[in-house]
């Protein structure tokens, strides 16, 4: 299976290259995004990301998501995607590619299809369908809104969530609802692309815990 989105995905990103090279008026841009790059404090010291990297033309994208925690003293973690993104609406971007987990003990490969970009309301959604081995589904959802306070101070509560239709032991992943975090980060953005900010968040795997960081782009 993994071999096919491989495949898949190569087949879509000539596709891309090749549709939109003689377009001079689509240049291809680039964008390095730290939505979260902060410290928590948890029972165990925990530092944490949440990135992505994209590269592109106004309606397809190749898109790295990458996003987790490395714990003192204690086995770190991460979720990374590449996936190609296409726009199906000024507002919505369809995108298919392949998830790759891993900690410092084991690693999971899947296959992914997500549906990302803005609700009504300006909330910022993302939903990604994911493909495991023997037959396992995943499916993992985010959302944020960003309230202007001023207008440079920011209030965006969030909430995540990870389901799986079985157990995957080796990466301690539940059958049903793995997680869920709610939080709220308050941001004052210094410029547009830098923004400190300090927050608090409840996890069902952690319980409660704040957090300081930086979210920054380019």
């Amino acid at each position: 299976m993994k071999n096919i989105f491989l495949i898949l995905f190569t087949i879509l990103f000539l596709h891309v290259e090749i549709s939109t090279a003689m377009d001079n008026d689509d240049p291809l841009l680039y964008k390095v995004t730290f939505e979260n790059f902060e410290y928590q404090t948890k029972s165990i010291k925990t530092f944490s990301w949440d990135s992505d990297i994209s590269i592109g033309y106004s309606l397809n994208k190749i898109i790295f998501y990458s996003e987790g925690e490395d714990t003192k003293y204690a086995s770190s973690e991460s979720e990374n995607q590449l996936v190609y993104s296409h726009a199906i609406s000024p507002y919505l971007d369809i995108q298919a590619g392949i998830a790759y987990d891993n900690t410092d003990e084991s690693d999971y490969t899947w296959g992914v299809i997500a549906l990302s970009g803005m609700l009504p309301y300006f909330v910022e959604i993302r939903a990604a369908l994911l493909i495991g081995n023997n037959e396992n589904i995943g499916l993992r959802l985010e959302a944020d809104y960003e309230a202007l306070i001023t207008q440079k101070l920011i209030l965006m509560p969030t909430i995540s969530t990870s389901i799986y239709s079985k157990d995957v032991a080796s990466m301690e992943l539940i059958k049903g609802v793995h997680d869920i975090t709610i939080g709220v980060r308050l941001k004052y953005e210094l410029k547009r692309e830098f923004a400190p900010y300090f927050g608090f968040e409840w996890s069902k795997n952690e319980d409660s815990y704040i957090l300081i960081g930086l979210s920054f782009w380019f």
